[in-house]
């Protein structure tokens, strides 16, 4: 850990650039964790995206990765990509995009999802695998979720399937602070028997919750795509409070 005091509610996408260029940091605090939430977690999170999109096992698709970030995670996917002759495009900022590997097979697209993709038109309906993991709830801070989904599905070709992965879900935190598990979990975590935070009712302001969750799915599903909602690997470090959405074109 670096020590620096980063406030990781607050980061958008401009921040996350300057996080990139911060020699500072740890590869995971430059996508905005701490490192005990990824560090050993990595190749699990991976394993775990590969059984939710089985078309990467596939050989020669183009393959798109919004917001990679800069950790283990997309040289992961760069290594599987090369290995199945797979086109991989990767967009987020240019500072970002800078920390990771260049190829012949790896095409960088610097810009903020959705706002650039008229920039993207060459892949329009070309795509067979996207992935979108851990960056969803910025998205809800920089743009509008619904134009992303939108965007998103427009890219994906026949039989091409997208995978919005470790969604933070505050109406799935909050039932699990209202469970025994969660209140035995906040007992651990904090070390002591304070109550973990009281419930909220109704909407839950500026936040991702299941009402967009749910929107997003039949958002999707109003475009003819299928749409889930799917848990996480328990063994995930947040599983108990985030969650995945798939989306699968016919």
């Amino acid at each position: 850990m670096s020590g620096k005091e980063i406030d990781w509610n607050a980061l958008d996408f401009a921040g996350f650039a300057k996080l990139a260029d911060d020699p500072t940091l740890s590869k995971y605090e430059k996508i905005g964790f701490p490192d005990s939430y990824r560090a050993g977690f990595e190749e699990k999170i991976f394993s775990d995206i590969r059984r939710k999109l089985p078309r990467l096992n596939q050989r020669g698709l183009t393959v798109l990765d919004i917001g990679p970030g800069c950790s283990d995670l997309p040289r992961m996917l760069i290594e599987l990509c090369e290995a199945q002759g797979h086109r991989l495009c990767l967009i987020d900022s240019a500072e970002m995009l800078a920390q990771l590997p260049d190829a012949p097979f790896i095409d960088k697209r610097p810009g903020l999802f959705p706002k650039c993709h008229q920039e993207l038109a060459d892949l329009r309906g070309r795509v067979g695998v996207a992935l979108c993991y851990s960056v969803m709830h910025y998205v809800f801070v920089d743009a509008n979720v619904f134009d992303f989904v939108d965007a998103a599905l427009g890219l994906l070709g026949p039989g091409g399937e997208m995978l919005i992965g470790d969604v933070p879900n505050a109406s799935k935190r909050t039932r699990f602070f209202a469970s025994e598990a969660g209140i035995a979990f906040h007992r651990q975590f904090t070390g002591d028997d304070s109550p973990p935070p009281a419930r909220e009712d109704g909407p839950l302001r500026g936040k991702l919750d299941d009402s967009v969750i749910i929107g997003l799915l039949s958002r999707a599903r109003a475009a003819g795509a299928d749409a889930y909602v799917v848990p996480q690997d328990p063994g995930l470090p947040m599983a108990n409070r985030r969650e995945d959405i798939l989306i699968r074109r016919p």
